[in-house]
């Protein structure tokens, strides 16, 4: 695979098939040398485990939530006609069916907006200058005409008309992106390091592990059938952080006696105050595919259906405990876990918090990556189809989507060319200290469940500190507008959590204010220090707190170190002046 006949993307393509292709046999040899047993004797999935794990809880006793009723009655792979059924009468469709819907990526986003949201597959967050083009084609023909970033490292359409729905899932389909099982109980989109193959600090490309992981996803049935959503993520080392700890796998590279690793932990679900607890377990990379199949098995067979709040993986973790919980999953592979002393495993270097915005020199002599700012998260179609462009003419013809709701072009050679064109289409690679760390999900505007604007209120705030403040090191505020956290209030150095506020005889949108998260080496949940804020009160609460965190913090120290080493009193003192 490494002959001359093959490009450095095909090299990639056949390692990651491959790697697929060994999955699937689990040809890999039994215990004793650190490798995973194949699967298969008693660690032999049911053919349809969805149903044998509704069977074992009616066996015990239990009532199935309304969700598993609907599964149950139809897989909900099985029920694309109705979809198209309904779009050709033009109606959106009702609760459950909207449940249902998500298993092929529509989500009816009413009353917020009478329209469809499309949630993207998109592994790696890797997408070509090509699908790009279409996607912007998408979204204007069949949706608002912009595209949002999310926070997995994805994109979503939306105000997508009823009578459009299957046409958005089709067209997407064609060019690689179908958004099969981007929503309800199903394994979202795989995030991993967006450096991959470019980044001097990079310890193991994740690009084959990651497509041989997605294909496994979605040409397994079964992993179509889990209690709840279900989130991955891998490090491979590098310059930015992905936040694989947030996730419910989190595969972080070590090395051990010289070979690279992946470290498992395992629960991450920071919207439930939760990071993913780390493990003494760490596999190959050709052996990843198989762990995260046998984690996935043993949640699908134990996992609660009978009650939404209390089906995440965590949960069965608190039930169980992490010792019982592996040696399950030791059960479903058929041989004991590779574990090690967690004292030799070797950590790659800490991650750049900046790394993601602006000009940064790649391994590859001669090129770099642009860290492209996204305002709001958010990019019309003519900016997509831009970016497309400036990625073939200036790049190799990808664009790379991060965690940190922006996107990077690699293997620029003519930075200054490449900086002009961007310009052109209103976009930039500058990005001061708090522009560079604001995250903020879609809320009250298209979500029903938020409790305030939060990309409008975030623009706010970043304006309102920026004309008062220079920071000279990276801070994070995250906006979130409900208690489901998709933009991770709990890891921002400033993490505010939209709230209703009574004033007198109204009811006027605001944030709890948390103070002190972390992420990747730093990873920390932060603490409520003020609860229900008056949106339009942030700012100047805030403005406070950074000036007495940079008047009176020791050399070199963080806002997040800055906050732990003070109570929550002095924090919430600190806020008013």
């Amino acid at each position: 695979m490494d002959g001359p006949g093959f490009s450095p993307e095909q090299q990639n393509y056949l390692k990651g098939f491959m790697a697929g292709v060994e999955a699937r046999r689990g040809a890999l040899a039994p215990g004793g040398n650190g490798a995973l047993a194949p699967a298969g004797g008693n660690g032999t999935a049911p053919a349809d485990a969805l149903r044998a794990a509704q069977d074992a809880t009616i066996a015990k006793g239990g009532k199935l939530v309304p969700q598993e009723e609907a599964k149950r009655e139809k897989h909900p792979l099985d029920r694309w006609s109705e979809i198209t059924a309904r779009a050709e009468a033009g109606q959106f469709p009702k609760p459950i069916d909207d449940f249902i819907g998500r298993f092929h990526g529509l989500f009816f986003v009413g009353p917020a907006q009478d329209a469809f949201m499309c949630r993207l597959r998109i592994p790696g967050g890797i997408l070509t200058a090509h699908q790009a083009r279409e996607v912007a084609a998408i979204a204007e023909e069949c949706g608002g005409g912009f595209i949002d970033v999310t926070t997995r490292a994805n994109l979503q359409i939306r105000l997508i008309p009823a009578a459009k729905g299957p046409e958005v899932v089709m067209r997407l389909g064609e060019i690689g992106l179908l958004p099969r099982g981007t929503g309800a109980d199903n394994i979202r989109n795989i995030t991993a390091s967006p450096t991959v193959g470019i980044d001097p600090n990079e310890w193991v490309d994740t690009r084959p592990i990651v497509r041989a992981l997605h294909h496994h996803i979605l040409n397994t049935r079964d992993l179509f059938g889990l209690p709840r959503k279900f989130n991955i993520s891998l490090d491979g080392g590098g310059s930015i952080a992905v936040l694989e700890e947030t996730n419910d796998i989190a595969l972080s590279v070590v090395r051990v006696n010289g070979e690279y690793r992946f470290r498992l932990g395992l629960g991450g679900i920071t919207g439930h105050q939760d990071l993913a607890t780390p493990s003494d377990v760490a596999v190959l990379p050709s052996e990843v595919v198989k762990l995260c199949d046998a984690i996935l098995r043993v949640f699908i067979a134990h996992g609660d259906r009978t009650d939404r709040k209390k089906a995440r993986l965590k949960y069965l973790l608190d039930a169980w405990g992490h010792a019982r919980f592996l040696s399950e999953v030791e059960a479903v592979l058929g041989a004991p876990l590779p574990r090690f002393d967690v004292a030799a495993m070797e950590r790659p270097p800490a991650p750049d918090r900046l790394a993601h915005v602006g000009v940064h020199p790649q391994r590859q002599e001669g090129r770099s990556w642009l860290g492209v700012v996204v305002p709001a998260a958010r990019l019309s179609a003519e900016q997509l189809r831009g970016l497309a462009r400036v990625a073939e003419r200036s790049g190799n013809g990808e664009l790379r989507l991060t965690v940190w709701q922006n996107l990077l072009i690699p293997h620029v050679a003519d930075v200054t060319g490449a900086q002009a064109a961007l310009a052109e289409l209103g976009l930039s690679t500058d990005a001061n200290a708090i522009r560079a760390g604001l995250v903020a999900c879609t809320g009250s505007a298209g979500c029903k469940f938020a409790a305030a604007d939060t990309k409008r209120n975030g623009l706010e705030i970043a304006s309102f500190l920026e004309e008062r403040i220079t920071l000279d090191t990276p801070l994070n505020i995250h906006l979130t507008g409900c208690h489901h956290s998709c933009a991770q209030h709990f890891i921002a150095d400033i993490g505010l959590l939209g709230a209703k506020v009574e004033q007198g005889d109204d009811v006027l949108p605001g944030y709890d204010i948390h103070l002190g998260g972390g992420a990747a080496q730093e990873a920390r949940i932060g603490r409520l220090i003020r609860p229900k804020v008056q949106a339009g009160a942030v700012a100047p609460l805030l403005l406070n707190i950074l000036q007495h965190w940079q008047q009176e913090r020791a050399p070199g120290e963080s806002f997040r170190d800055f906050c732990a080493r003070h109570a929550e009193d002095e924090l919430n003192g600190m806020l008013e002046a």
